[in-house]
């Protein structure tokens, strides 16, 4: 590097200070190979240009809104307990420094976030409270979902449905409080003719199996429409969990469990421990890995 000369030489302490700069005052830049000079009004739109760009690309990492954070997959460790400024966050709507695949620990349970907002404005009664869907990394325990390979009366006749996920609820509960866990109206399938749901109504519900859609995106193995009669298939768990989505690897996690889907007059719907789409005899001792929601 060139010397630099220095003319009228003073020490930097004894420098008049300038409280601004206006755009014509010129700055003294050192290139290398001798001294150039600068515009602070250049300088100035440089560093503009520069917080504008980096702005736009922040603003699309922290906006608010389920929109925008069911759109990123972060994975942070969130605590033991969901703090009071987690609580408004969730009442707001807003989810700040919440996305998806973030997680709390709570009693041995990693609890994911598996969406935001996910049933809102869904019911025949309209959810009206913003909220977070979690799903555990894990199965909690084994249950069947009827003493016998029956699936008469669908998901709700089954006795998953009426004592199978009371271990589960009450855990969640402990976990989370009874007021923060959403109370929300479900569709769920209530009668099964030949194999094919052919019933249903909406109900109150806290705690549920998922569906091949939560897990999946769409049905496998639950019964379809075969052009003759049409199943009843209605239900507000119509879609993927975009957690899932971004993370496919954690729909199984290498363990099987059940889904609350009609496949036949004998068999539920599963996710097999070795990663892909199944259905297993009612009396199966599967586990259960259920999904809801928390509310502030």
């Amino acid at each position: 590097m060139a010397t630099i000369p220095i003319e009228n030489a003073k020490r930097m302490g004894d420098l008049t200070a300038l409280t601004q700069v206006s755009d014509s005052a010129m700055l003294f830049i050192h290139d290398g190979n001798g001294i150039k000079k600068v515009s602070a009004g250049l300088l100035k739109k440089d560093l503009k240009d520069l917080i504008i760009a980096h702005k736009a690309i922040l603003d699309m990492v922290t906006a608010t809104g389920a929109g925008a954070h069911n759109s990123i997959y972060r994975g942070k460790n969130l605590g033991t307990a969901v703090t009071a400024a987690q609580w408004a966050a969730i009442k707001a709507g807003t989810f700040d420094d919440m996305y998806i695949g973030d997680y709390w620990v709570i009693g041995g349970v990693t609890y994911r976030i598996a969406a935001f907002d996910y049933y809102y404005r869904t019911g025949d009664t309209a959810c009206s409270e913003h909220h977070v869907v979690l799903v555990p990394d894990t199965n909690m325990y084994t249950h069947c979902m009827n003493d016998t390979n029956i699936t008469t009366g669908g998901y709700v006749g089954s006795k998953m449905y009426t004592e199978g996920l009371n271990q589960a609820k009450t855990t969640i509960t402990s976990a989370f409080g009874t007021a923060h866990i959403l109370n929300h109206r479900q569709y769920l399938c209530n009668a099964v003719t030949n194999g094919r749901p052919s019933g249903g109504s909406w109900y109150d519900s806290t705690v549920e199996l998922m569906t091949e859609q939560n897990c999946y995106g769409g049905k496998v193995f639950g019964a379809g429409n075969d052009g003759s009669s049409v199943p009843a298939l209605y239900t507000v768990d119509k879609s993927q969990f975009p957690l899932f989505t971004f993370r496919p690897d954690m729909i199984s996690n290498r363990a099987w469990f059940w889904l609350r889907d009609v496949v036949s007059a004998a068999r539920f719907a599963r996710v097999n421990s070795a990663g892909y789409a199944d259905c297993n005899s009612a009396s199966g001792a599967d586990s259960v890995r259920p999904a809801f929601s928390i509310k502030s």
